[in-house]
């Protein structure tokens, strides 16, 4: 049961033909510890059995909602809705194939309210695409600012949750070519906020053979595309700050991998 001062979290989840992992997803939720959120699941046109595994695990928790949308727009589209939807003074980020430690939200909560922070992030540790935890935990630094999040992706949109009453209202870019999440963790930062680390591992990312992640060509584009189109970084500084970020990214592949 939730107390009177207990924040309202609104954890935002796009969904795509996740049939295989939503459920377990969900349920990661379901055993947090901290019981005051709400689940908005945005199915963007599932043609598996998404949908009916939704409404399965929200017949008795009110505090999940599924949103049909009509045309299949992409996450960061589905993302949008959900946050347009949120009642949450915080914002949580869980794609709908990866899970959370129980303690996630009540130790992240408490961070963000002990430091009075508008934005955080946690360890993670890597599952393989059957949901086997492995040996790689990605530790993140203590703290970052815009300078630095531009030369390393090391925040996890799954670890991420963001204080609206300070950040204000946030959208992502709709760019498919993008990294839409990283775009708006940079539009954040870009305001002067710095991002806080929780040195903790309390999220767990599955690493799908198919995933963006893990085609390492894709996601360099995107982290490209991120530069000059989100954030209309000229030409020279983007070949900086992109030669700073893949040997952070050969780094962190070497010791997670």
């Amino acid at each position: 049961m939730s107390t009177d001062n207990e924040r309202l979290v609104s954890i935002i989840t796009p969904s795509y033909n996740a049939s295989k992992y939503i459920r377990e997803t969900i349920q990661s939720v379901k055993n947090q510890t901290y019981s005051h959120f709400e689940m908005i699941i945005v199915d963007d046109c599932s043609k598996d059995e998404t949908r009916d595994i939704i409404r399965s695990e929200m017949e008795n928790d009110k505090r999940i909602r599924l949103i049909e949308l009509a045309d299949n727009s992409g996450p960061a589209a589905a993302r949008n809705y959900a946050i347009n939807l949120a009642n949450g003074d915080y914002l949580a980020f869980l794609d709908s194939d990866d899970l959370w430690h129980p303690d996630k939200l009540k130790k992240q909560v408490q961070f963000m309210e002990d430091g009075g922070f508008a934005f955080s992030y946690t360890n993670y540790r890597m599952m393989n695409e059957n949901g086997e935890k492995t040996d790689a935990v990605v530790n993140v630094p203590a703290k970052t600012s815009y300078e630095g999040l531009l030369k390393n992706t090391m925040i996890a949109t799954l670890t991420v949750m963001i204080d609206k009453r300070k950040t204000g209202a946030v959208q992502m870019d709709l760019y498919r070519d993008c990294s839409e999440d990283y775009g708006l963790w940079l539009s954040i930062l870009a305001n002067g906020i710095e991002a806080h680390g929780l040195r903790e591992e309390l999220a767990f990312y599955r690493k799908c053979e198919n995933s963006l992640s893990s085609n390492k060509l894709k996601s360099a584009v995107k982290t490209w595309n991120t530069y000059r189109k989100i954030r209309n970084i000229n030409r020279f500084s983007a070949m900086w700050y992109f030669a700073n970020y893949s040997i952070n990214a050969f780094k962190k592949h070497a010791k997670t991998y």
